[in-house]
Order: C-alpha cells, then sequence, then structure tokens
C-alpha cells in the first residue's frame, strides 16, 4: 500500500456532506474555527471566501475550495455584504426559517467537511496550506474529481434510500483526488506532501507504516532508501518535519490507538505489534502522545 493510503486509512478520516444551499444575494456567512476541515464546492452564480491571512478568493461555478486545518472563515456573493454566524444560519434553516431567500441574484453551494483523528498530529495534515482552490479539471486526475463532485452535487438534489452513506463514501473519494490535484502542482506541495513525491523518502515512510513491529534504525532505513544516513536524516526532517525515529514513534501511538479500537489483544500485545517489548514503556509513551494511558483511551472510546 502506497504511504498517503495508509496514512488516510489509519487516521480514520470521515467525510460529511450538508444539504444543497439557495443563498439570494445579498448574502453572507461567517464560519467559526472548527476542528473539522470544510470545503465548498459551487454549483451556481459566484461568491467570495476568505480565510485569515490570505487574500480574497472569487469562486466561480465548478469551483471547489477546501479549508483543512477548520479555520475560521466568511463566505458571501460579495465581500462588503453583511454576514450572519453559521450558527444563526442553521437555526434559522432548522427552524424553518431559512435566511437569504430573497430576490437577488440566486447563488447555489454545496459544503461539507472531513473529520479526522489528529492526536498525535499526522504531518500530512498540518502541512496542508490554508486553502486549497481547484478551478480547473484540465487533466485526467481534476476530471476524476470533477465527476465525483458532480456525482455529489446529484446526490443531495435526490433524498434517494441510502443517500447519507453514499454522500459520505464520495466524499472521501473526493478528498483524494483533491490532494492529488493539489499534488499536481509540484511547486506548492511541501513538507509531507513533497514527501510523498520523492521516491527515496516515501519508501522509508512506507516501510515503517506498514511494519511499525520492526526494530527500525537509521541505518536499515537510509539504505532502504538508498542514502547515506547523513542526507536521509536531513531530508527526511526538511520533508516531514520531524526526525525518521521521531516520525516512527508518532506513527506507532496512531497504529496503536487503531489497534485498541479494532482489536481484543490485550495492552501487551498491542505494545507488541507496535514495536514494544515493554509494555511499561508503551504506556508512558502512549500517554505522553494522547494523553490517556491506552486502557483508558480504550475505554473512553467503545463506551462512547
Amino acid at each position: 500500500m502506497d504511504a498517503l493510503s495508509k496514512v488516510l486509512e489509519t487516521i480514520k478520516f470521515k467525510g460529511v456532506v450538508y444539504d444543497r444551499r439557495e443563498l439570494s444575494a445579498p448574502w453572507g456567512i461567517d464560519i467559526h474555527q472548527d476542528d473539522a476541515s470544510q470545503f465548498w464546492r459551487l454549483l451556481k452564480g459566484k461568491c467570495f471566501l476568505k480565510v485569515p491571512g490570505e487574500p480574497v478568493l472569487e469562486m466561480q461555478e465548478g469551483d471547489l475550495v477546501f479549508v483543512p486545518h477548520g479555520s475560521a472563515h466568511w463566505i458571501a456573493d460579495h465581500p462588503r455584504s453583511n454576514r450572519v454566524s453559521s450558527v444563526v444560519f442553521r437555526h434559522a434553516r432548522a427552524s424553518g426559517n431559512p435566511m437569504f431567500t430573497g430576490d437577488g441574484n440566486t447563488t447555489v453551494l454545496i459544503g461539507g467537511h472531513f473529520e479526522f483523528d489528529t492526536k498525535p498530529a499526522h504531518p500530512f495534515l498540518t502541512d496542508l496550506p490554508n486553502i486549497i482552490h481547484i478551478t480547473q479539471y484540465k487533466t485526467e486526475v481534476r476530471a476524476w474529481l470533477q465527476h465525483t463532485a458532480n456525482l455529489i452535487a446529484e446526490e443531495v438534489s435526490n433524498d434517494r434510500p441510502g443517500s447519507k452513506i453514499i454522500l459520505g463514501r464520495l466524499a472521501e473519494i473526493a478528498f483524494v483526488y483533491l490532494i492529488r490535484a493539489y499534488l499536481e502542482k509540484a511547486d506548492h506541495a511541501k513538507g509531507f506532501l513533497l514527501a510523498l513525491k520523492d521516491e527515496r523518502i516515501s519508501t522509508a515512510l512506507k516501510l515503517m507504516q506498514e511494519s511499525p513491529e520492526k526494530e527500525w534504525t537509521l541505518e536499515l532505513l537510509s539504505s532502504a532508501a538508498g542514502m547515506s544516513r547523513s542526507l536521509f536524516c536531513n531530508e527526511f526532517k526538511k520533508m516531514v518535519g520531524e526526525t525518521p525515529l521521531s516520525y516512527l514513534t508518532n506513527w506507532r501511538m496512531i497504529r496503536a490507538k487503531e489497534l485498541l479500537l479494532t482489536t481484543r489483544g490485550n495492552i501487551s500485545e498491542v505494545a507488541i505489534d507496535v514495536g514494544y517489548q515493554s509494555e511499561a514503556a508503551f504506556n508512558r509513551i502512549f500517554k505522553k502522545k494522547v494523553s490517556q494511558t491506552p486502557a483508558s483511551f480504550r475505554r473512553a472510546k467503545l463506551s462512547q
């Protein structure tokens, strides 16, 4: 399995699609900081979106915008339009008194978000930019992204049996295509995304991710990557943002969380499966990274 697939499989990301939103100008919505990663697809009209620290972005029909870090942002028909909070907007819709239903120009949007298991945070997530804007669909990857986004729009417009499940799966597929489309812009990729494009570093990532139980050393990893130890360490840290062995530790904790929730193995068995012969050492590191002991983490999650 490639490095990105393994990351996405293990961090348990989930896609959620909201209902179709038809808004008449003037309109504007403030979205507050959130743990989830928002996305927007413009189906009709045009609108503007602003993330703090980034220029105002103008969206055209068909555009897809992804706000990876759950940053507070606004979206509106015009930068100077009055805006309401997303909480007020949702409450009005839920109460049967939707806002922005006048005679102005109509904008049609589909929104949604992605949820990730982020403790410990994986560099794949932390290295994503503040905003990703996909505007054209001329390459094969972008054509598939457009096709998936169109399927989402069609499913949202027709409330049929199983729609919620289908929409979630389509959103997750769209996310992978979105990342692929972003990676096509090699000059924009950085950090972990750049590591995915580097055959040598991605080889080492794949080895650690597929076999976290092995006693990996810098010598073994650099040899597998076909690099000297010093060059490997420098390039790995530059791209991934942490040393190879620090990455290995964090990955082991991410994998341990998955095993604690999906297997019946006792704590010592999980510890061995992720490379720790000492249960005490495993407990200590897990608590440091996750802020709970493995046993407490398992009880809390399984009781939800």
